[in-house]
């Protein structure tokens, strides 16, 4: 959550700063700033709302200069307020600095600052940083110093952009929220992910927990807290500058729906020959000394943590999934047989990380499944597998969806041969199908009749989503997708489920969607006629083939027939775009809905 950027170079930076906020505005948008210095002092604008307030209030005011920082804001201390927007200065306006993360132990620094005289201005945790470094500054000490020795007094999880008056120079570290430089030809950049500056540089740092680093417009040197010198890889990233711009598309999330198949094609490249799955940093034998599996997760990379679950079990693996911030706090038994893997698109969430360090510091081998080869679970875990969905700027998470689950396929399927000494029942069908997956997707999102059923069944009673095995999971993230965008009610369940409680808020103005993949067909027709009793109607969401389903429902959304295993991706893409389509005709924030951000980097 919050976004942070900075650009140092020699001729103006306020042009690309607002560029690189509003490609930064997915991870919060209650307010934004930036300050920029010129050699004449620091000048900070800033305004509570989004990135284009900030950039009318600054077609009025001269903010030009050559190095500068922006933030734009997901709120934790404090409302979205001008006051409380970043950048925030101490009492002489000589440091600024931007924040994303919490400072645990704020108040008592506040009350030990305003005890020595110091004023604040704002509610937020981050003011403290400008007033803990100007006191240094006032001590004697270099910006650097001064910079590290504040930091040093800092409990918390933090990522920190600082500027001092006169100084050409940007100042930063991270704990537990992730930062990355960007090594430009003309400027340098700092961000709190990759798709801020990508339109300006491919090459990228990405800095780890207490790396210190100072940015000039020459160059970049990251030294650790004590001030020793840390060497960090200069990296090219492999996106494409286009991937994190709209493209033509009213929103995000519905550029990133339609992304799918190319998604899908990039997680599945390379990966199966013939009957077998090759993944590069997993040859067979990887996972001989694992006998159970536990998956962690939170939000949508939970139910494709579940889907994985799913899989596993099916094909006797003892596997279980767990939201990572339960498991932090309960975590449950490991040990050095027990493969934990991290489920985590971005991965920087830090109730997953802190979940990841607890299975790994009692014993467990631990695995990141994620889309970023940089972040910090990648780096941390004992081994990652990259989603390659490419950059994903919508809240409402979607392609990474299908991918995540994709990867679980495939890592399933690795894993079993280890685990049970020989391939998985039906291993080339399903390996086939997978293969034909973004094809399918393609035929769902180019057939899809959503738009008009989306419109025809907005319940005023609230939405029903239910299914069985796979179809559960997405369930839960269809109902997921639905709250998300349309902030109107919606619920998961398993199908039966329904009979055990669900069915009291079940209402003429209820419409139930049921996801069937052609496992137990005569059991989800049972619960569909349930539901039609108490005078709901049901959208089902199947293969053709599926005539126990589509002959009893109301209305129908079909889907590719494929292996089962893999019809609950294409259901789960029709749930989107019911999703999407409702959203949009209720008016709502899409790719921005609120209270909520992409990347949930505080616990």
């Amino acid at each position: 959550m919050c976004g942070i950027t900075a650009r140092i170079g020699d001729d103006d930076s306020l042009d690309d700063l607002l560029v690189s906020l509003k490609n930064l505005e997915y991870r919060g948008y209650d307010s934004a700033g930036i300050a920029v210095q010129n050699g004449a002092g620091i000048e900070v604008s800033k305004c509570e709302g989004e990135v284009a307030e900030l950039k009318s209030q600054l077609a009025t005011n001269d903010h030009d200069g050559p190095i500068g920082i922006g933030h734009t804001r997901w709120s934790t201390h404090g409302p979205p307020t001008d006051e409380n927007a970043h950048p925030h200065t101490g009492c002489k306006g000589r440091v600024v600095a931007v924040h994303n993360g919490i400072i645990e132990n704020y108040n008592a620094l506040r009350e030990g600052l305003q005890a020595r005289g110091h004023e604040f201005t704002s509610d937020t945790d981050t003011e403290v940083i400008p007033h803990l470094v100007e006191e240094r500054l006032e001590a004697g000490m270099d910006p650097e110093v001064a910079f590290r020795d504040a930091v040093g007094e800092l409990d918390g999880s933090y990522a920190i952009a600082m500027m001092v008056d006169g100084d050409p120079a940007v100042y930063a570290t991270r704990n537990g929220s992730p930062l990355v430089v960007g090594v430009g030809e003309e400027a340098n950049y700092l961000a709190s992910d990759v798709p801020a500056f990508l339109e300006f540089t491919d090459r990228v740092v990405y800095l780890e927990d207490d790396d210190v680093v100072v940015i000039t417009p020459e160059d970049h040197h990251i030294t650790d807290l004590t001030g020793n010198a840390v060497s960090r890889p200069v990296e090219t990233v492999d996106w494409d500058p286009e991937d994190a711009e709209k493209g033509g598309y009213d929103h995000y999330m519905l550029k990133e729906i339609h992304e799918q198949p190319v998604s899908l094609r990039q997680t599945i490249r390379g990966r199966i020959e013939g009957e077998d799955v090759v993944l590069e940093d997993f040859p067979p034998g990887t996972f001989n000394d694992v006998s159970r599996v536990q998956f962690i997760a939170c939000g949508t990379s939970y139910h494709a943590g579940m889907y994985g679950e799913w899989l596993l079990s099916k094909w006797g693996v003892d596997a279980n999934t767990f939201i990572a911030s339960e498991y932090a706090a309960y975590p449950a038994p490991v040990d050095e047989e027990t493969l934990v893997i991290g489920v985590t698109q971005s991965g920087e969430t830090a109730d997953t990380l802190e979940a990841l360090k607890s299975a790994r510091e009692r014993g467990a081998r631990t695995l990141a499944v994620t889309n970023v080869i940089g972040s910090t679970a990648a780096r941390t875990c004992d081994d990652a597998l990259f989603i390659r969905a490419g950059p994903e700027i919508g809240v409402a998470a979607t392609k990474t969806f299908s991918s995540q689950v994709a990867s679980l396929v495939l890592l399933g399927e690795r894993l079993v041969r280890d685990v049970t000494g020989g391939p998985t029942e039906e291993c080339q069908q399903r390996l086939e199908s997978l293969k034909s997956l973004p094809e399918h997707v393609e035929r769902v999102i180019e057939n899809s009749n959503a738009a008009a059923i989306s419109h025809q069944w907005l319940g005023g009673g609230g939405h029903f989503f239910i299914g069985r095995g796979n179809a559960y999971p997405v369930a839960l993230e269809g109902a997921l997708k639905f709250k998300e965008i349309t902030y109107e009610h919606a619920e998961g369940f398993a199908a039966g489920e329904l009979k055990h409680g669900p069915l009291a808020l079940v209402t003429a103005d209820t419409p139930v969607f049921a996801i069937g993949t052609g496992q137990h067909p005569k059991r989800l027709e049972s619960n569909v006629r349930e539901i039609q009793t108490r005078g709901a109607p049901v959208i089902a969401i199947a293969p053709r083939t599926e005539t126990d389903l589509t002959d009893t429902a109301d209305e129908f959304l079909p889907v590719p027939a494929t292996h089962p295993d893999l019809v609950a991706i294409l259901a789960n893409v029709q749930l989107q775009l019911i999703a999407y389509h409702a959203a949009d005709e209720m008016e709502r924030s899409i790719d921005k809905p609120r209270n909520l951000a992409k990347s949930v980097t505080v616990e």
